[in-house]
This record gives structure tokens, C-alpha cells and sequence, in this order.
């Protein structure tokens, strides 16, 4: 003989779909009832929370073509304890506005996503990070607090640290206002991925005046190096591939209204630039010309060679990954001692200009043995340097 079913509270079709889309309602509104949207604490404010929960529930109910106009505040309490009963909701408050579980990460990769949108949003000045990671540590106080603080808890940091102005609302707050492109990152990450052509506007150039003014371009990525903020870009006239950084562009945004050319093509020409960033030193990619000769084989790779000494040349002997050619060769005294190191490595000759820079940190201990155009200013610059102590 076949079982009875037992009928419980939600054997009712319109009861049933009362708690799934209460479910939905949290999925697509997480942080939903938010003391932002209270104008008062304690019981009224509880009260507002379940208020603007009501509202979102509405709203997916209607998207679904279901009625729950009629839905009490009431019933969404019991309809919460349920939740809570079955593990979808955690026992305890959400003073902070309500969500699920923690989507999908585990609470250890959750900790992890939480401190590098906090090192990003910090240190390199993200504004639109900052804002989601505002939002996002937000709804997460009641588990930070039921974790004993260990959920924020800043185990890695960052001190690569943002020179530039990146956030227009901290502008107006400081009254250092600048009309850049970070007023438009919303709209240029959708074009990132979308594969938009806009028209941009270089404002300055501090190494080259003339190159500025308004130029048509298919963005790549937006990438933080040492510093500042810098867009990969493609030139649209000549698929020249560039970069420079966010704050020399103005605030000019106009789409070309060109088809979108999507993200497949976008990978393959980002692909493109980061294969020429790795394959040179710095964020110069060289000339439209020097590109396709590289892109073709046709351009020799120069051999450069830096002789480094102490106490230098044991920090030297540490970068083991610096770049992908490299190599290093430790010289030794006729006591067996380390007298020097020499750093080798192959490069472009669009790259010797920021490879040289780099060797200029090191000052008296670096010494540069070929190729004889990298020596000669090297020399040059020591003797400038000399000459402004003299």
C-alpha cells in the first residue's frame, strides 16, 4: 500500500512560490534591506528592512508573472525562519541587508577575493572596486563579526601604492577636481568586453607634445603598473598597439557606432600586446613599424649585458624571474668570494631606453658592458650626474 504524503506548510502552489521567489529575491538583490534604506534603528528599522525585502519580492514576482501583491511583512518573517531552519539562511541577524551563503566561494576564497579587492580598491585606487568592496564588506559584518574579525583581517598588502588622482567623487572632496577618463570606467570596461570602438582624447604627454589630441581606438584592458592606472589600446586606423596611462586622457568619450567586434577578436590582439610587453622591458611597445617587423621575425633581439656589484649584486641574484631571457653569471675572487654579477638578457631595441632606467636605481654599483649605444649613456649620465655635484 503506498504511503500517505505528508502535507506541510508549502504543499500550497502559491506558498511554494512565495519561498522560491523570496530565494530569487536574494539572489538578484544581495545586501537587500540594508540599514542605508532605514531612517531609524532597532524594531522600526527591523521593520523597514523586511519593508524594502518586500518590495524586491515583489518586483522578481512580477517578472515571473506571479501574483504576491497581498504578500504581509508577517509572512515573510516565518517565511525567513524557514530559510533559516534549512540552512539557506545562517541563525543569525542580518542587520546589514540579507544574501546567501557566500555564492561561490568557500569562506577561505571568499577571505581571499575580499583582500584583493581591498588591496585594489586601496592601493591602487580603484573607484569602481572601491565602491563594490564597500558594498560588498557591508553586507558581510554580521559573519565578520561571528568570525571575530578574521574575515577582513588584512593578511596581504600591497605598497605599489597610486600617484595619480583616481576617483572623481574623492576629487570634489579634496577640491582637486580633474575632468580624466576614470570619469568614464563603467562605459570603458563595457567596451573592453564588448569590443566597442571609441573615439578617446590624449590631453597630455608629458615625454612628447605632439603626441595629443583625439585619436579613434579599440580598448583593450585596463592594467596597474608600479604606479598609475594604464589602458591597452589598439589604434583603429592602423591596429597600432599602445599603452598609456588613464589620467592623460581627458574626459572625450564618443562611440563610433561600429559594430562591436566582441571578445574573441579582443583576446587575440591583447594577446598580441602582452606577448610584446614580455618579450621587452617597460610599457613601451615601440613604433607601428617596429611591431610588424618584430610580429614578423625580421627584427634581432640586441644582447644586453649589466655587470652588477656588491651589495648590489646579491639582490640581483634574487630576481630569478625578473624576465623570461635572462640569465646570470656569478663572477668570483681568487679566494673563491663573489666579486660581481653579470645580468644578461635579450631585448628590443624599443626596450633599452626603460631597461637603462632601471639600471640607473643602482647608480655606482652597475656597470654596463654592452651593447656600446646602452654603456655610452649610461657613462654619459654618470658624468651629468658628477658634473651636478661639482
Amino acid at each position: 500500500m503506498a504511503r500517505k504524503p505528508q502535507l506541510h506548510a508549502y504543499s500550497d502552489r502559491a506558498a511554494f512560490e512565495r519561498l522560491l521567489c523570496l530565494i530569487a529575491t536574494f539572489i538578484h538583490y544581495p545586501g537587500i534591506g540594508s540599514p542605508e534604506v532605514m531612517s531609524k534603528p532597532g524594531s522600526e528599522g527591523h521593520h523597514q528592512a523586511l519593508a524594502a525585502v518586500q518590495t524586491g519580492l515583489q518586483k522578481i514576482a512580477r517578472d515571473y508573472g506571479i501574483d504576491l501583491s497581498h504578500c504581509a511583512v508577517s509572512t515573510l518573517r516565518k517565511d525567513l525562519e524557514v530559510l533559516r531552519v534549512y540552512g539557506v539562511l545562517d541563525r543569525r541577524m542580518y542587520r546589514w541587508g540579507y544574501y546567501l551563503g557566500m555564492g561561490a566561494f568557500r569562506r577561505e576564497e571568499l577571505q581571499m577575493a575580499l583582500q584583493a579587492l581591498a588591496i585594489q580598491s586601496e592601493a591602487q585606487g580603484d573607484p569602481r572596486v572601491r565602491q563594490v568592496y564597500e558594498d560588498v564588506s557591508r553586507r558581510l559584518r554580521g559573519l565578520n563579526l561571528e568570525l571575530r574579525g578574521q574575515l577582513f583581517y588584512p593578511v596581504r598588502s600591497q605598497l605599489n601604492r597610486v600617484i595619480v588622482h583616481t576617483d572623481p567623487e574623492e576629487m570634489m572632496r579634496k577640491g582637486q577636481y580633474r575632468r580624466t577618463l576614470f570619469h568614464h570606467l563603467a562605459a570603458l570596461e563595457t567596451a573592453i568586453i564588448q569590443g566597442q570602438s571609441i573615439e578617446l582624447c590624449r590631453a597630455t604627454n608629458p615625454y612628447n607634445s605632439q603626441q595629443v589630441g583625439y585619436m579613434k581606438v579599440w580598448p583593450l584592458q585596463l592594467m596597474y603598473a608600479d604606479v598609475a592606472w594604464y589602458l591597452i589600446y589598439e589604434r583603429y586606423e592602423n591596429q597600432h598597439l599602445e599603452i598609456e596611462r588613464v589620467d592623460r586622457f581627458s574626459d572625450h568619450w564618443r562611440s563610433l557606432g561600429i559594430e562591436n567586434r566582441g571578445t574573441t577578436v579582443q583576446g587575440e590582439r591583447l594577446r598580441v600586446a602582452h606577448e610584446l610587453l614580455a618579450v621587452g622591458w617597460g610599457l613601451f611597445l615601440g613604433t607601428p613599424e617596429q611591431q610588424r617587423l618584430e610580429r614578423e621575425g625580421q627584427l634581432p633581439l640586441i644582447l644586453v649585458t649589466v655587470r652588477f656589484f656588491p651589495p648590489v649584486a646579491a639582490f640581483i641574484l634574487e630576481g630569478e624571474q625578473r624576465h623570461p631571457q635572462q640569465t646570470i653569471r656569478k663572477g668570483k675572487g681568487t679566494g673563491g668570494g663573489m666579486t660581481h654579477v653579470d645580468y644578461t638578457v635579450k631585448l628590443p631595441e624599443r626596450s633599452l631606453d626603460e631597461f637603462g632606467r632601471w639600471v640607473n636605481r643602482f647608480m655606482q654599483y652597475a656597470q654596463v658592458l654592452t651593447p656600446s649605444q646602452l654603456a655610452e649613456k649610461h657613462r654619459a649620465a654618470a658624468q651629468q650626474l658628477l658634473s651636478r655635484y661639482s
